[in-house]
């Protein structure tokens, strides 16, 4: 055996002599302290608890279709905990279940508040603590009367559910109205917007980006008309000259050879009719307008001008051979007769007033000096609008930048319009969805229980408490007690007290008178202990049912 084993032997035998020699100390406190915790525990008031619960339901419309704009988690719990538990709800409460009547009279106000909210407890259920809303609560109420404590919390129960449906309601219908305001800026400053946008355009029309190609196609079709108009004015001029230089050719002509006329371009002696003359001014004619349909479609004004000028042509051409027919009729009629036919010709001819040929052409050429004028003109408007296109060209990059500026600042804005415009009607579905409480809401479905049980004082936690307590308190005693004793009560404590020796040791001789005496106190001790323990038993048993 180890020096260790036997101090621990020693301490134990130690501890078992001084329980042995002060069993009466350790056994009349702890009785004592039972019995008076148990008395103290029969006399405290019952407290009873009623809970509810309520299960926090989720809204009916799934949220894929209606966004909700608010859900139910801790710190809206909190925010409704501070409206349900606020001091003018819980004195009314007080007043309508006369609670805390005792109270009242040694107690504040205030005091009274702190008091009932410490009776209510609140306790929030998750499933899945990752997420933040609730799934249930449970409120309980503790009160002296088990009706009370059930009256109240269904008192509280109700609040909670009608301030949750308040709550979301105003919640809704706030942010729907603030939505609104922000709608209404919004659109607003869009059409601001848009009428900046819509001046800019017309003010720079045709200078626009979106029109380049426009302008472009214009340009290249103006200059191409420029290019005609050109070419169209050349040849009137050139037309100009041969008309003038036939004029000049066939009076001159007419007055030396009556009934012919000298071609332009061609030897004096060759001389033809006038009929030919106009026929090859028909053919040019017609070689011109078939140019001018691979260019222009038949409705072009060119080409109903050189319509017309044929037209005028075929007619000369036909009163030329009717004045040739007449002539050779005159010169077959005889010799007497001819000369004087003739000589009234030549004088005839003499008179450009009265020579068909002659009028035919200066009607020519007043209608090319017409052409040549609205040709000059027409030139000159198209040179004008070629440079107002090229100007435009020249000023798109400048427009498209400040335009780019505009659009940004419109685009945001229309952007911004059109999320406030979803928001709003999200909002709008949401706030109806609440007032016809189709949202997210509590439901009670556990409602208010009436307590049998009280749930405090808790008398068996008290009288085990106390019979504990009065053990640790006998043991401290006797602990004291046997400090203050100088008997021996053992060969070692000689042993210890005194450095000499133990030599010998003398058993305890008891007579028989003696043995008699000492079993009988032993027996009575017994059964005096028993007693005690079973009326500190009996007692306990007696709270706890009565409790």
């Amino acid at each position: 055996m180890t020096d260790s084993d036997e101090n621990k032997g020693e301490i134990l035998e130690r501890i078992t002599g001084l329980v042995r020699r002060r069993r009466w100390w350790i056994i009349l406190a702890a009785s004592a302290t039972a019995l008076g915790t148990s008395a103290v525990s029969y006399w405290l008031p019952n407290r009873y608890d009623s809970e509810a619960t309520i299960l926090v339901v989720q809204q009916q419309v799934p949220e894929r279709y209606v966004t909700p704009t608010s859900s139910t988690d801790i710190k809206s719990l909190d925010a409704m905990t501070q409206d349900v538990l606020s001091r003018t709800q819980l004195l009314r409460i007080m007043d309508e279940l006369a609670l805390y009547p005792k109270e009242k009279r040694r107690l504040a106000p205030e005091e009274l508040v702190d008091l009932m909210r410490r009776d209510i407890s609140l306790k929030p259920v998750q499933s899945d603590p990752q997420r933040k809303d609730l799934d249930a609560l449970k409120i309980s109420f503790r009160a002296d009367s088990p009706h009370l404590a059930q009256q109240a919390a269904s008192r509280l129960t109700t609040l909670f559910i009608q301030q949750n449906l308040k709550t979301r309601q105003d919640l809704a219908t706030t942010t729907t109205s603030f939505l609104h305001k922000q709608l209404d800026a919004a659109r607003t400053k869009l059409a601001d917007q848009e009428q900046r946008l819509r001046d800019y355009k017309m003010q720079y029309l045709g200078e626009l980006p979106e029109q380049q190609q426009g302008n472009l196609g214009m340009l290249s079709g103006l200059e191409s008309q420029l290019q005609n108009a050109s070419s169209s004015l050349s040849r009137a001029l050139q037309q100009k000259l041969y008309l003038e230089s036939l004029l000049a050719q066939y009076q001159r002509i007419s007055r030396d050879v009556p009934g012919s006329v000298l071609v332009p371009n061609q030897p004096v002696s060759r001389a033809v009719t006038p009929t030919e003359v106009a026929e090859r001014d028909l053919a040019r004619l017609q070689s011109e307008r078939e140019q001018l349909l691979t260019i222009y479609t038949p409705k072009h004004p060119e080409v109903l001008r050189k319509d017309q000028q044929i037209a005028q042509t075929v007619r000369m051409i036909d009163r030329l051979r009717v004045d040739e027919i007449a002539a050779k009729t005159t010169e077959a009629s005889g010799p007497t007769t001819q000369q004087p036919t003739a000589a009234h010709s030549a004088a005839k001819q003499l008179r450009p007033e009265d020579n068909a040929v002659v009028a035919q052409l200066n009607s020519q050429l007043e209608a090319n000096r017409l052409e040549i004028e609205n040709l000059t003109k027409g030139e000159q408007q198209l040179k004008q609008s070629v440079s107002q296109y090229e100007a435009r060209l020249n000023l798109t990059p400048v427009r498209e930048q400040q335009l780019t500026s505009l659009l940004r600042d419109y685009d945001l804005t229309k952007k911004q319009y059109a999320d406030l415009l979803d928001k709003e009607q999200q909002s709008q579905l949401a706030t109806t969805l609440e007032k016809e409480q189709e949202g997210q809401q509590f439901r009670l479905v556990d409602p208010p229980s009436l307590p049998i049980i009280p749930s405090s004082p808790k008398r068996l936690k008290i009288g085990l408490g106390g019979a504990a307590a009065g053990i640790f308190l006998g043991l401290a005693l006797a602990f004291l007690r046997e400090k203050g004793d100088s008997s021996f009560h053992g060969e070692k404590s000689v042993s210890q007290r005194f450095e000499l020796p133990l030599v010998v040791g003398v058993p305890q001789l008891l007579t028989k008178a003696e043995g008699r005496t000492r079993a009988f106190r032993r027996a009575l001790e017994w059964v005096a202990g028993s007693a005690i323990v079973v009326a500190v038993c009996a007692a306990e048993l007696y709270v706890l049912r009565q409790g």
